[in-house]
């Protein structure tokens, strides 16, 4: 009998670190979730400056974002895509005009571009386009710039090692073992630079221990690791990676990329990684936002404890200054209309996916300002629990949060028609009793009191945010 009791207490201790946010049974460590215990804020180079931003225009934009936007929470600056191509021959850094940021291939060892990468296979920034980067120092340069600002600097790579390093057969670093010792020849990535590491072969997690070494060493605080869910979830490397991280001996945010992410690997994502992309590339297109919706509602039970489901960059401002992507406009400011953004940022907020803005900082407007700073729906974002949509009808959408340690809630109201559209809320929908007072984020208004229902007569594509506040 004593010895059920024990294992009976043991199952139930079991259990509670189970149910606990950010607590997983098996994992050795996951102290890795206390580094984001809110959505990250920050901006990153892609939606604006594609492959192609250089340092000097990098360090303009975080003069802004720490003038303007740090004070409300964008922390992070991050340099986006390809930072160690040099570009075509004969590209001018100075004019930065779009350049094919692929590594072109005839046979096995002739190529060009030469990207930028040490005697250990690591790619480093392109000298060229981030002069500090020279003689081997790589963003350690930059990334004392952006600390200096108070600000947080961030990194994308693609999972991998690269084709240059089995090529010339590098020697990964405090190994006999060739960078071809640890590849698999599966598809490569679409960068066409990559080989898939093979987690199975010795000197796999060497490598990527050497990655996040010499990143820990550069001062990155964030790495947006692409390639990693599709076309297919690449498990073993993100479990590398994940241990690499742990082992760098810096809290580096670990951001996975790009989607949709598998919803079978929630559990396996929550575990290894801060936030995970639950989209394809997001841009200013309203068929965007409206598929969001969707998968913002799958998502919802894994928001939380350190993890983030992540929607993608906000498009808001100016966009595509290097003319890509094809397909979408060249250079140009958002094509989301006044509504559009709102209910955009609306979503962002209620579902606490992170806020990471896409738009230039130099040449953004400031009128587009006010859709970035409102305080209040930035608290939202940050400070809401409990996040869950409540209503799925007719192509309206409601959701509600709770607000932690009061008796209030967020309440946000979508219509995602091409007409005006009465969208309901009913206190019943999520068991709410008592009276409140609405208050309206975007117009800080006062709504007045509301209790049992109401509704809100919402123009296509519009939304409504409001705190409601208990008053008996």
């Amino acid at each position: 009998m004593k010895k059920q009791v024990v294992l009976f207490s043991a199952f139930l201790v079991i259990l509670n670190l189970a149910c606990q946010p950010g607590t997983r049974v098996g994992d050795q460590d996951n102290s890795f979730t206390a580094w984001a215990p809110v959505p990250p804020m920050g901006w990153n180079s892609y939606d604006a400056y594609h492959g192609a931003i250089t340092e000097k225009q990098f360090r303009e934009c975080v003069d802004i974002l720490a003038e303007k936007y740090l004070p409300l929470g964008y922390e992070y600056a991050v340099v986006d895509f390809c930072w160690f191509n040099p570009g075509p021959e004969g590209w001018d850094p100075e004019s930065w005009k779009t350049f094919d940021i692929s590594q072109k291939w005839e046979g096995d060892s002739v190529y060009s571009p030469v990207m930028a990468m040490d005697k250990y296979g690591r790619l480093l920034p392109s000298p060229n386009r981030f002069p500090s980067a020279a003689n081997g120092e790589g963003f350690k340069e930059l990334a004392d710039y952006v600390h200096s600002k108070g600000m947080k600097f961030g990194i994308h790579i693609i999972r991998g090692i690269p084709r240059q390093a089995v090529t010339e057969e590098i020697k990964i670093m405090g190994t006999d073992i060739s960078a071809g010792d640890v590849i698999t020849y599966l598809p490569r990535s679409w960068t066409n630079t990559m080989h898939i590491v093979d987690i199975n072969k010795p000197g796999a997690q060497e490598y990527y221990n050497s990655l996040f070494n010499l990143y820990a060493e550069w001062g990155v605080d964030y790495v947006k690791a692409d390639d990693m869910m599709k076309p297919f979830y690449h498990k073993g490397e993100i479990e590398m990676m994940h241990k690499a991280v742990m082992q760098c001996g810096r809290p580096i945010v670990l951001s996975l990329s790009w989607g949709e992410a598998p919803l079978s690997y929630a559990t396996h994502l929550e575990a290894n990684a801060n936030l995970w992309r639950i989209s394809p590339d997001f841009w200013d297109r309203w068929k965007d936002i409206e598929s969001m919706f969707d998968r913002a509602a799958r998502w919802a039970p894994f928001i939380g404890g350190g993890t983030w489901p992540d929607a993608d960059m906000l498009p808001i401002g100016k966009l595509c200054l290097t003319g890509y992507p094809s397909g979408n406009k060249p250079e140009h400011m958002t094509q989301l209309s006044d509504d559009e953004i709102k209910t955009m940022m609306s979503l962002w907020a209620i579902i606490r996916s992170p806020l990471m803005w896409g738009g230039d900082p130099v040449t953004t407007p400031p009128e587009y300002e006010k859709y970035l700073l409102n305080k209040d729906v930035i608290s939202a974002n940050q400070e809401s629990e409990n996040n869950r949509m409540v209503w799925d009808r007719d192509s309206s959408r409601v959701w509600v949060a709770d607000i932690p340690g009061t008796e209030d809630f967020y309440l946000a109201l979508f219509n995602l028609k091409s007409t005006v559209q009465e969208v309901p809320f009913n206190f019943m929908w999520d068991n709410l009793t008592g009276r409140y007072r609405a208050f309206d984020l975007w117009n800080q208004a006062d709504s007045g009191i509301v209790e049992v229902e109401f509704s809100n007569t919402l123009n296509p594509h519009a939304s409504v945010l409001y705190r409601l506040k208990r008053i008996e």
